[in-house]
């Protein structure tokens, strides 16, 4: 039985632990936990001091809130490896009473709605009865990067690291639908997973995507993440992976899938997870949209990685410049960095291609050999010759930035 405190600390009973489920008995036992005795981080933004905590199945990791869960991944795991480690990848909840114990051997997938045949799939059906799949995907939070938008805007004020890329293996939503077979008529496709609300006036936790969408063959419902199953925090036993498009398509804890021939209008897709339907999805700072459509592919974005803000370097060294860029599934052409704060530009070279939906991993030597205050630009420019912004847009809700992000240091003799 998989349970979310298997790893916990305090040499508590799992049984115990569980008591009362909920995630105040989470938080009780290691929600709370400071990572070596009260360490916190400071984000580059007003009011960024966080907390390092520790939760099970996962490393320290900053946190923005503890009810639900919401874990901010360290920017330096960026630096280590283009796939993001399973216990360092960032946790992102909007309900509350979120699942603490799953049993494998009891859970099912149903299927229902506009099928020819409803399914009722357990864990071992799907993993056996369907062709395996591997997609390596960054999953991205719609308001990754939120704490820098200026004018600041509501909502969690998260800094870069709401995100990560992982090796997904699960099976294809097409062909679990194709099992059910599709009705005429189906319009779209509606996921609903396990955790839930706290009060009766909160919306459950739905998500929709089209038909067509849905039947591509490139969104799976996914049991593995890098090789292993997922991490309870990660959506065990079973998630939605969406490649391409951000985390509010990645249902956590999948149970329910539904077809139906209307457009859904709940509030996670008819109000919530909306941006201006204007170029750049963005509007003057302080106003608000006319019209607003859902959010639904990645921009263009790249980092610097090797380094960070405020880092001193020696006269005369030469530092392997590295970082990532990735976007919504184009795939990455090129990666340029300037070190004169945007005047001139070098080509970098660009890492291994792990697929059109991953991290591309880029470097380039770089010799600092004057003295002084130096500003590092990175800008990505994808295969549809798509490119990132050098003033930073703006939304009301704070999503989608990818301006190009400077990195300023200072070399001394």
């Amino acid at each position: 039985m998989n349970e979310f405190n298997e790893h916990a600390i305090h040499q508590v009973s799992r049984r115990e632990a569980l008591k009362g489920l909920g995630i105040s008995a989470v938080q009780a036992l290691v929600g709370s936990r400071i990572a070596k005795a009260n360490d916190k981080v400071q984000l580059p933004f007003e009011n960024g001091v966080r907390d390092l905590v520790q939760y099970p199945q996962k490393r320290p990791l900053i946190r923005l809130t503890s009810r639900p869960p919401q874990l901010e991944t360290p920017f330096s795991v960026f630096n280590a490896d283009v796939i993001t480690p399973n216990d360092a990848f960032f946790v992102r909840y909007h309900l509350s009473d979120i699942p603490l114990e799953i049993d494998p051997a009891g859970y099912r997938l149903k299927i229902s709605g506009k099928v020819n045949q409803s399914l009722d799939l357990s864990l071992s059906s799907l993993q056996s009865g369907f062709e395996s799949v591997e997609v390596v995907a960054v999953n991205q939070c719609s308001g990754n990067s939120r704490g820098f938008f200026n004018p600041r805007v509501p909502g969690g004020q998260l800094g870069n690291g709401a995100m990560g890329n992982a090796r997904w293996k699960g099976v294809r939503l097409k062909d679990l639908l194709e099992k059910a077979g599709v009705a005429a008529g189906a319009r779209q496709v509606l996921f609903d997973g396990l955790d839930r609300p706290v009060t009766a006036g909160t919306p459950d936790y739905i998500k929709a995507i089209s038909i067509d969408h849905a039947l591509d063959g490139e969104v799976i419902v996914a049991y593995q993440m890098n090789g292993v199953e997922l991490p309870m925090l990660n959506g065990y036993p079973l998630r939605l992976v969406v490649p391409g498009y951000y985390g509010t398509y990645w249902v956590k804890h999948l149970s329910e899938i539904t077809v139906v021939d209307e457009a859904y209008t709940g509030f996670w897709v008819g109000t919530a997870y909306r941006i201006p339907d204007t170029v750049g999805a963005c509007v003057e700072p302080g106003s608000a949209a006319k019209t607003t459509v859902p959010i639904s592919r990645f921009n263009v974005r790249s980092f610097i990685t090797s380094l960070k803000d405020g880092d001193v370097l020696r006269a005369g060294s030469e530092e392997r410049l590295k970082g990532i860029a990735f976007d919504g599934g184009a795939g990455i052409r090129e990666v340029l960095v300037s070190s004169d704060g945007g005047r001139n530009w070098m080509a970098a070279t660009l890492g291994a291609d792990l697929g059109r939906y991953s991290f591309r991993e880029w470097h380039l030597p770089l010799s600092f050999g004057r003295r002084g205050s130096w500003e590092l630009l990175v800008k990505a420019t994808n295969r549809l010759g798509e490119s990132q912004p050098m003033e930073a847009l703006w939304n009301p809700s704070g999503y989608m930035r990818n301006v190009v992000e400077r990195t300023r240091v200072e070399v001394v003799a």
